[in-house]
């Protein structure tokens, strides 16, 4: 039964309930040590009567396990696993070492297998999933469970899980979370008086005032001060200073450990040690210590431990640590040894070769783990046993595991130079698994010592990643620069990567030194004649001139940029700043090719830390050419997976392309909210974008005058080099020339015409022409607006051409040639209807009625407008003959998650099953990754 926990258990049953009819849910209970985090989920399991259970735990010992926490929960459904789309499959059981895996896969991916996973399961009823410990998940298994909780939906799931400490020992971001407070008063009483002790009313009071309402304390501290008031101890409140709580349970249970016979504590110091309850193993280390199994009865009789079948479970985490603590450093060592000998004897080989549940690796880890903490300074044997152990987990994609064992056997090594390199080793996994700051403090020690300028050259590398991850961008450049030159005599090409990465971060922030320090890196590049790499240095070089004020043009640029594609065709990383200069040379139907290949082979393989910037790229390709939906879904996938990922630096960007996506729109409310997100973003502001955004809805709206400072801002501020700034310039010029302004329009025109000469694009040759009418009066004007629509039948981009009918339609008007005027207004009127630019819509049905000829009052909405970004993306799919499984591969959601998606837009879109999508989904909706 339990006490004051009616609030809690009345949200457990509408959670399963909810779950019965087909709902899902995940909850993170939080609450400090005892106050009944497990008893909550315990009365779950009871409440799931006729639901399947599966329960695991986070388990301290084993946080340096990759993915030892998920495999304990998921072992005894692992057989369903040969369902799984073959990679989903290879990725789940390579990440448990039960299979080879053919290439390492993320946390991530892994957790897209266990959705699917629970998923099928789900199938035959309703499921619940309990974690207890979750502060003590390892990385690995915290990052793939979060990854699937967050997208369950509809399969009829239930997920819970309980931590305690800080919270970022296990984050749970966007997860609902449930935190427990202290019983209330009469509650507290009520336990404590049914918990059979018969207490004096002064110790009795003294309990309630110390316990202060934790179910565990009014359960254990009555023993305790019991025997404390024997032995002369005053009874009082708890002073001011008085040790927390946790510390006072702690020393309860210690004074009763204290109590059990010697060989007892030594069987309970090994099980804690251990860690997993493995019974067998305990008793195999106690037998060289000369305890054995007939020892346990005493802690079992005080209710210590409780052995059953083949494992050891102490009572509560704090008795285990306060058998653990209260030993001795030197009978902790022993022990570990011990136990690090059991592991090494044939009765564990057998086992980790025969067991389901532990497999060989497995064992030979928790063997290298005991080893090391058997050791006292430095031992070349533990240092090697952790290294190895290292090598296994990043095999399976392990790398929070990998780079915490190969940084404690750096610790162990006692030679310099090969501690120095062990340390590089684990300042690069820790980078690659997200772990920035464990990352940038590895770099520095192993920089302290490396005189190797090769060696230097890569830890340099890795500390730019670990600053670019964090959103140090400034430092993450100095660097990656500092490091490329000292590459630059024994290995040119590493010398061009770091450089090519330098440039790519310099594009991204203010100048301040940034580019000229990178320009010259550039400059200086060794890179000789007939190397494959040489397109990517003269890329670079071209890049670095826009910063220069030199607009070269031969070759011409975008020949530059598809021979550094084919240069860099292997390295997805290079690909993502051919990309950037795509976006910057007005290249877009060769960007959508790129990004969309990009987005592709990352859903494929699960390169899911891919997806954020390429889809970022998508989706400006897409917007260009005129694909406002499907933009939108791209950009609110990738902000979804830059959180996911930890890849926050991509936030301020796709908020301000959001914001801009949603200005075009006339969507003022939620272009003002974004483009506010975009200069909050942490840690990279997108403050360009957002000026973009408010001067594009105040210029859609008729409000020229107010929309001309955010636009000068964007063309004069630290940004002008990026792609909006120059994409914003027509912006900027029909603003100051409607308000007057011809010198701000014209000094905006010069750097319009001098990026088009660079790009050497017809698109960008059309806004040329645009502008230049804009700027123009007379006949001159009308041959600008004639060449204008020439170069846009060249390269279509919808929106452009509109923007460019309509003014060209105002300015025939004016000239009181209204029937020509209203073949323009009226061709700018259809496109802007079928981009859903509304503002831009009313403004050309406004100057038709100006002209005499009516117009719709309302336009037409598109087909897909009345969807959300996520049924959007996924009836578009779906029309293109996808089916639910394969839609859920690619967007990192379960099978039944997309039905549920696609039976609320049924409705919406007037049809009634997927076969009826084709007809109703534009052609043009239906393309996509």
């Amino acid at each position: 039964m339990l006490y004051g926990r009616k609030n809690e258990q009345v949200r457990l049953e509408g959670l399963l309930a909810a779950a019965a009819r087909g709902a899902s849910a995940a909850l993170v209970v939080r609450g400090e040590p005892g106050i009944g985090k497990t008893a909550l989920l315990d009365h779950a399991v009871t409440l799931a009567a006729g639901a399947r259970v599966l329960r695991g735990q986070g388990i301290e010992a084993e946080g340096e396990l990759p993915f030892a926490g998920l495999h304990l929960l998921l072992h005894p459904v692992l057989g369903k696993a040969e369902e799984l789309p073959g990679p989903q499959r290879r990725a789940l059981t390579g990440a448990f070492g039960l299979t080879a895996s053919e290439q390492r896969a993320e946390p991530l991916f892994v957790g897209l297998a266990v959705l699917s996973l629970l998923s099928e399961l789900a199938e035959r009823g309703p499921l619940l999933c309990v974690v207890d410990d979750a502060q003590w998940l390892d990385r690995g298994s915290a990052e793939a469970l979060l990854f699937a909780a967050r997208r369950m939906r509809a399969e009829g799931i239930v997920v819970l899980f309980a931590a305690r400490g800080p919270r970022d020992a296990f984050p749970g971001q966007g997860l609902e979370e449930l935190h427990l407070d202290a019983l209330p008063p009469q509650d507290a009483a009520r336990l404590l008086d049914r918990s059979g002790q018969e207490l004096p009313a002064a110790l009795r009071d003294h309990v309630l005032a110390v316990a202060r309402g934790n179910p565990l304390a009014l359960l254990e501290l009555p023993t305790a001060m019991a025997q404390g008031a024997a032995d002369g101890q005053q009874l009082a409140g708890p002073p001011e200073g008085t040790p927390p709580l946790t510390d006072r349970l702690r020393h309860a249970f210690g004074g009763r450990l204290d109590a059990l016979p010697a060989p007892t504590r030594t069987l309970l110091l090994l099980a804690a040690a251990e860690h997993h309850g493995d019974l067998d193993l305990v008793v195999r280390a106690a037998a060289l210590l000369g305890a054995g199994p007939a020892d346990f009865a005493p802690a079992e009789r005080a209710e210590l431990v409780r052995v059953a079948g083949q494992s050891v479970v102490f009572r509560h985490p704090l008795v285990r640590a306060a058998a653990y603590r209260q030993a001795s450093y030197g009978d902790r060592l022993t022990a570990h040894r011990a136990l690090a000998d059991a592991l090494a004897g044939p009765e564990a080989t057998e086992a980790g070769a025969t067991g389901s549940v532990v497999s060989g690796s497995d064992v030979a880890d928790r063997r290298a783990w005991h080893l090391a903490a058997a050791t006292h300074g430095q031992d070349e044997t533990a240092a090697a046993a952790l290294q190895t152990a290292a090598e296994r987990a990043r095999a399976r994609g392990g790398y929070a595991a990998a780079a915490a064992a190969q940084a404690y056997a750096a610790r162990l090594t006692p030679d310099s130079g090969r501690r120095t390199h062990r340390l590089a080793v684990a300042a690069a996994t820790a980078a690659e698994a997200g772990a920035f700051d464990q990352a940038r403090d590895l770099a520095e020690q192993a920089l302290a010592h490396a005189d190797d300028p090769a060696l230097r050259a890569r830890l340099l590398q890795v500390r730019a990643t670990a600053d670019f991850g964090g959103g140090a961008l400034r430092d993450a450049n100095v660097h990656m620069v500092e490091g490329a030159a000292l590459a630059a005599d024994h290995d040119p090409s590493q010398a061009l990567t770091m450089t090519l990465e330098a440039v790519h971060i310099a594009w991204f922030i203010e100048d301040g030194g940034v580019r000229p320090r990178t320009a010259r890196q550039v400059a200086a590049c060794p890179i000789p004649s007939g190397h494959p790499l040489v397109p990517v240095a003269a890329l670079l070089q071209r890049l670095v001139s826009v910063w220069e004020g030199r607009s070269e043009t031969v070759p011409p640029f975008a020949e530059v940029v598809r021979d550094a594609q084919e240069a860099l065709a292997d390295e997805p990383r290079g690909l993502v700043l051919v990309s950037a200069a795509m976006l910057a040379g007005a290249q877009d139907e060769e960007l959508y090719e790129l990004a969309s290949t990009l987005v592709s082979l990352g859903r494929a393989h699960g390169r899911i830390g891919w997806l954020p910037p390429a889809l970022s790229y998508l989706t400006a390709a897409q917007f260009a050419l005129g694909r406002p939906r499907a933009a939108l879904d791209s950009a609110s996938e990738a902000l979804r997976l830059s959180h996911d990922t930890g890849q926050t630096q991509w936030t301020g960007q796709l908020n301000a392309v959001l914001a801009v996506m949603a200005a075009a729109a006339g969507d003022g409310e939620r272009c003002r909210a974004l483009a506010a997100q975009a200069l909050d973003g942490t840690p990279a502001p997108n403050i360009g974008g957002a000026h973009w955004a408010l001067g594009l809805l105040a210029l859609g709206e008729g409000r020229a005058a107010e929309a001309l400072p955010h636009l000068e801002a964007l063309a004069e501020g630290p940004e002008r080099y990026l792609a909006h700034s120059t994409r914003s310039i027509p912006d900027l010029v029909e603003a100051a020339v409607r308000v007057g302004e011809t010198y701000s329009a014209k000094r905006a025109f010069t750097r319009l015409r001098d990026w088009a000469r660079w790009a050497q694009q017809p698109a960008a040759d059309a806004l040329v022409m645009r502008c230049r009418a804009l700027l123009s009066t007379g006949e001159e004007a009308e041959k600008y607006y004639s060449e204008a629509l020439e170069l846009h039948e060249r390269a279509p981009r919808p929106y452009e051409e509109a923007r460019t009918r309509l003014v060209y339609g105002e300015w025939l008007r004016r000239d009181r040639r209204k029937a020509e005027a209203g073949v323009q207004l009226r061709a700018a009127q259809r496109a802007f209807d079928r981009l859903d630019a509304e503002p831009w819509s009313r403004r050309a049905r406004t100057e038709l009625g100006a002209t005499g000829i009516s117009a719709p009052d309302q336009p037409p909405v598109g087909v897909l407008s009345s969807l959300t970004p996520q049924e959007s993306q996924i009836v578009r799919m779906a029309a293109r003959g996808l089916s639910n499984k394969e839609i859920a591969a690619r967007l990192f959601l379960s099978p039944r998650t997309v039905g549920h998606h696609l039976y609320k837009a049924y409705p919406k879109l007037n049809v009634s099953s997927r076969t009826q999508l084709p007809a109703v989904v534009p052609a043009d909706d239906r393309r996509g990754t």
